[in-house]
């Protein structure tokens, strides 16, 4: 039985018995709140416009391989990674394979990895409304706010999810093609191949926390419209706009409150040691989008009239 139909019975259930028949309604506990999520989270997963988001995702590092690899066996070396035409790692991959994880995210990163996250969060509340399902979920003893947590928490593990396919395809396809070993920092050192596993782990995890700002403006767009499409159109070109503004150098001063401005600092994790500046600034801007406008999701939607 779906969340819709659970919903649904329960309604019918109100309606045929009387209130007067409910026993007395108990806050939801902790395990409730986590089905919830999980609930959410299963919903947006198993959709399959989110699964084929990931695929093309998980096909971005291998486009990126066969090209590199096809390029070195044309006796060219490697990418061309250092005349600023691809992602900054891309002239590393043929001495290490690790290297394709750091440059299939820095791929990915600005453009791939932060539409599949507006398009997630863009549907999570208006899609539900253009469904007719919104008003049903609410009948459960959910209340909003915990139910716009758990949307909001379910986009952020879309986040994660959507970096590490994109990291494991990364991986898989180098572990084929090309030889894996120790890695050379941006620092010039040399560190384990598993010390550089886990580096990639890191900078996977960071780059989905860079998209939370992101998440939590597509959610607050999402609670402006009972349109499921309008909401993912709406966010994506937020996001265009944004990106263009950031390429404008008159307006180079308001660069660095844009939220992917500090998008692509995850290659300080590369360093010996680590550069932590840009990552902290990184991490507090997307900690300022996601308490400004996750607010404004909140105020919008605790005051929505739920017609559907």
């Amino acid at each position: 039985m779906s969340r819709a139909e659970a919903a649904k019975g329960a309604a019918a259930t109100e309606a045929t018995e009387g209130p007067a028949q409910e026993p007395p309604l108990r806050a939801p506990g902790v395990l409730w709140s986590l089905g919830l999520f999980r609930s959410e989270l299963v919903t947006v997963v198993r959709r399959w416009r989110t699964l084929a988001l990931l695929a093309v995702l998980a096909a971005v590092p291998v486009l990126i391989g066969i090209a590199v690899k096809i390029d070195t066996r044309g006796g060219r070396g490697g990418g061309g990674g250092g005349e600023g035409g691809g992602p900054a790692f891309l002239s590393q991959i043929t001495n290490n394979g690790l290297f394709l994880v750091f440059a299939a995210i820095a791929a990915t990163l600005p453009v791939f990895l932060p539409m599949a996250v507006g398009v997630v969060a863009g549907d999570a509340v208006a899609g539900e409304a253009h469904a007719g399902t919104l008003r049903y979920l609410l009948v459960a003893p959910a209340g909003r706010t915990r139910l716009l947590l758990a949307k909001y928490a379910s986009v952020l593990a879309f986040c994660l999810i959507a970096t590490l396919v994109v990291a494991a395809s990364a991986l898989a396809v180098a572990a084929l093609l090309f030889p894996l070993g120790e890695v050379t920092t941006i620092s010039g050192t040399r560190i384990s191949f598993e010390d550089g596993l886990l580096r990639a782990v890191a900078i996977a995890g960071i780059a989905a926390l860079s998209l939370s700002g992101m998440a939590a403006l597509g959610l607050f767009v999402s609670t402006l419209t009972n349109s499921g499409i309008a909401a993912m159109a709406s966010t994506v070109g937020l996001l265009i706009t944004v990106q263009i503004l950031g390429q404008i150098p008159q307006l180079h001063a308001i660069g660095p409150y844009l939220f992917p401005h500090y998008w692509l600092s995850f290659a300080d994790v590369l360093r010996e040691p680590v550069y932590w500046d840009q990552l902290e600034r990184n991490f507090e801007l997307q900690a300022l989008y996601v308490a400004v406008f996750g607010s404004a999701a909140w105020a919008r939607f605790t005051t929505k009239d739920i017609t559907a």
